[in-house]
């Protein structure tokens, strides 16, 4: 690139190398990459929320219908992504479509299209649409009669050459632009026939550049690897996926490879693109996976066999998908904080365990684990259940210090290894000690606004500061000093604690003027004593109470500029709820289809002192009080996995 951003030929015989040598600090390594190549670009807010996408011919009458169903059912969406049959396409002899190419809306399925935009936008949501610009314009596109004059070009059809510069600024000035100018919020560069990774580049990288030639708008563009510092080019677009468990399960170590580049914003078909076989499980396990990676993305073929509508599933699928995707939005305001990071800093959002203990890279149980932000670690769920049990043996490993999990609170001893059971709608996600996470309460209506109400989970056993960052998520306003920090501070003391919320940087006016806070200490027993303040005067609080393992504080209408502090007494205010895996072992003993005295004989046997072997041949006698096979197998499974621990 010139000075004036112009694509210029690399001069010949030049050739640059740079050796990184930073022993194990890989995330060190990264941010100075960056520091060659430029940062990563801070995404817009809504890009962090939940999309969707099928490749489906969908009528107005279709999305309005979608859209209520989602609002009806209670799940947020942030994006509707339309492919590529949203505009008109030109047809082969036997009437089949052919072009993938176009800039104008079909208006037989569309007839109105600023309405269609209008509603979109008043639903809280942004309007991607899907772009192929290599085929160029044809006769069906409005704007083919100024291309061709603007070109001076021949026949019905106008290819594009992204490297060409002519070529490149009619595809902006009359392809892009005007579909911009209706509303359309950003494209997605599905080109799919460049093997040219210079031209890929080159279309990312205007497509992305081209939508903030404004102040008003931020960058960004779904596209596939263009491979030159493909970090300053979000959202990345993994491809069409096969549905199944095999594709699933490479699709985590794809996300922490991409660590490797320093490549976040990765997107993946969850539950697959085609292909397959639906499963409830496998639905189920996808799209938590997709909750606690980069981009949560619905993409899939047309059929309407394909149920990626969380409805079209039993109730209770339903109900677990759309409370894992009503959290994905509840998560935004640290999400956008750790997106905000890796722009200001280079840390990535999504690091790889093996960076902290390289040892596990080699070993298939523990790879998979990632630290999702600064505060929380994930061990994805990527194998299968027990049928038997109805839950999946699950193996993890927590790295040094004290782990908290997120849904139970329950405590896990870090450097060691673990074998807990999930049923389908418990997910592996761990804080560490003194963890202070921001989650917002305002996701009805796909609200995208920085939230009035603030649900903040603090973990006890630490002293911590985070500071969370907001902007209005859709301009680069914020670089020109138009953002808000604010310091969450936890102050931990085993016989009292103080918490203070307060605002450090940036301007007024970016977020609401007053917040109603929820404060969840997790595992914390009652406080004897809670007093609040703003600044130097006396707050009141408008409720205090217990919340199964947790102590919450809320209060109302407290100014967003300035210093709110509350202070806890108590004595042993901790929850000492270690986690023990015959407590695991027990309610699954309880769930067995198995008569109940003769639970009582396995559980003495599995929670004895005798050796693993002695178990093993105990559980194989029980035979005899007619214990099926398959409960046999599966109890020798359990004792082989818990006498690993």
């Amino acid at each position: 690139l010139d000075e004036n951003g112009t694509i210029v030929a690399p001069t010949p015989g030049n050739i640059d190398v740079y050796v990184f040598a930073y022993n194990n600090d890989f995330g060190m390594c990264v941010q100075d990459y960056f520091k060659l190549t430029g940062m990563p670009s801070l995404i817009p807010r809504y890009a962090l929320g939940n999309w969707w996408s099928r490749d489906k011919a969908y009528t107005e009458e279709n999305i309005l219908a979608l859209m209520e169903k989602f609002d009806k059912k209670d799940i947020p969406l942030s994006v509707l992504l339309l492919d590529k049959d949203w505009h008109n396409r030109a047809l082969n002899e036997d009437g089949s479509l052919s072009s993938r190419s176009g800039f104008t809306f079909n208006t037989n399925l569309i007839p109105d299209p600023d309405d269609l935009i209008k509603y979109v936008h008043e639903h809280g949501m942004k309007l991607g649409l899907s772009i192929d610009p290599v085929d160029g314009f044809h006769e069906y596109d409005e704007a083919f009669n100024n291309v061709k004059t603007f070109l001076g070009a021949q026949g019905n059809v106008i290819p594009i050459d992204v490297a060409n510069p002519k070529e490149l600024d009619a595809l902006l000035k009359y392809g892009l632009n005007p579909l911009e100018e209706r509303g359309i919020d950003f494209f997605w560069n599905d080109s799919k026939n460049i093997d040219d990774f210079n031209r890929l580049w080159i279309l990312n990288h205007y497509m992305y550049n081209n939508l903030q030639r404004k102040k008003d708008k931020r960058g960004i563009v779904l596209g596939r690897n263009g491979i030159w510092a493909p970090h300053r080019y979000p959202v990345l677009y993994a491809g069409e996926s096969i549905v199944g468990w095999k594709n699933f399960q490479s699709s985590s170590f794809f996300n922490l490879s991409a660590s490797n580049i320093g490549a976040c914003w990765w997107s993946h078909d969850v539950g697959g693109f085609e292909g397959g076989m639906e499963e409830a499980e496998l639905y189920i396990r996808s799209v938590q996976l997709g909750v606690f990676s980069p981009i949560m993305r619905f993409h899939s073929a047309g059929g309407q066999y394909y149920k990626k509508e969380p409805w079209k599933w039993d109730s209770k699928t339903s109900n677990i998908v759309a409370r894992y995707l009503k959290l994905r939005h509840q998560l935004i305001p640290y999400l956008y904080t750790e997106a905000y990071k890796y722009y200001k800093t280079g840390s990535m959002i999504f690091q790889p365990l093996y960076y902290y203990m390289p040892s596990v890279y080699d070993d298939n149980r523990f790879k998979n684990e990632y630290f999702f932000g600064s505060e929380l670690l994930i061990a994805p769920i990527l194998s299968k259940k027990n049928e038997v049990m109805n839950r999946t043996i699950h193996r993890f490993k927590l790295p040094e210090g004290m782990w908290y999990e997120f849904t139970t609170g329950k405590k896990y001893v870090g450097n060691k290894d673990y074998v807990s059971f999930y049923k389908e709608d418990d997910y592996p996600i761990f804080a560490k000690k003194g963890s202070i996470i921001p989650l917002s309460l305002d996701v009805e209506n796909n609200s995208l606004e920085n939230p009035t109400n603030l649900e903040i989970h603090v973990f006890p056993g630490l002293n911590n500061t985070y500071r969370m960052y907001e902007d209005d998520g859709q301009s680069l306003k914020y670089q020109d000093g138009y953002y808000l920090i604010t310091e969450i501070d936890y102050n931990y003391m085993p016989n009292n604690y103080t918490l203070i919320i307060r605002s450090v940087e940036g301007k007024s006016g970016i977020v609401p003027e007053k917040r109603n806070y929820k404060i969840r200490f997790r595992n914390t027993k009652k406080a004897d004593e809670v007093q609040a303040y703003f600044d130097k005067d006396s707050f009141e609080v408008k409720d205090m109470y217990i919340d199964d393992n947790d102590f919450i504080v809320e209060l109302e209408n407290v100014p967003t500029v300035g210093q709110l502090t509350i202070y806890c007494k108590g004595e042993d205010i901790e929850i000492d709820a270690v986690r023990v895996v015959n407590d695991d072992l027990d309610i699954i003993l309880s769930d067995l289809q198995i008569e109940t005295k003769l639970k009582e004989e396995i559980a003495d046997i599995i929670f004895s002192d005798e050796s693993t072997k002695d178990k093993r041949m105990m559980i194989t006698k029980l035979k005899k009080h007619n214990l099926d096979g398959s409960f046999i197998r599966l109890f020798k499974k359990i004792i082989d996995y818990t006498s690993e621990l």
